[in-house]
């Protein structure tokens, strides 16, 4: 079977958008079962309530629901199961020490193919205050309003 080449987006976070400040970005591998690949491969994940947390050395992803393949019958594992996520050493050991400072948290921002590869983006991530999303939710307002304005100048 070849392999496919590119990227294809499974799922996003975008309410990870909304309530942090993303600061840094790193690519993790995922260790899968053969029934959750091929679930995953036709697009049932979810990763909204999912969070990260760092025991033992190892990054794990907490919440992510990889719906159970519908022909995988006693060898589909449970939906909500942690997943360990697969990161070089020297980047768990980054990662933990910026965690340890207040206020900042690891968050997944999306899972996609890659070479048939299965990653998530992770997100080191500073959670925002109300101020902040409210300054967010203005500046889209008014991007959303200029490009309206801008599409009804161009159709006259």
């Amino acid at each position: 079977m070849a392999k496919q080449k590119g990227t294809k987006l499974i799922a996003n976070n975008k309410k990870a958008y909304h309530d942090y400040f993303i600061e840094e970005e790193y690519e993790a591998g995922i260790a899968l079962h053969g029934t959750e690949v091929k679930s995953l491969r036709q697009g049932h994940c979810s990763v909204k309530e999912s969070f990260i947390r760092i025991d033992n050395n190892e990054v794990m992803i907490y919440g992510m629901h990889v719906s159970p393949y519908e022909k995988g019958n006693i060898f589909n594992r449970d939906p909500l199961r942690p997943k360990k996520l697969l990161l070089h050493r020297y980047e768990i050991n980054k990662l933990q020490g910026k965690i340890k400072e207040k206020g900042y948290t690891l968050v997944p921002l999306k899972v996609y193919l890659k070479d048939s590869l299965v990653k998530v983006e992770i997100g080191l991530a500073r959670g925002k205050k109300l101020y902040d999303k409210r300054a967010d939710i203005a500046k889209k307002d008014m991007r959303r309003e200029a490009e309206r304005d801008f599409k009804v100048r161009n159709l006259v």
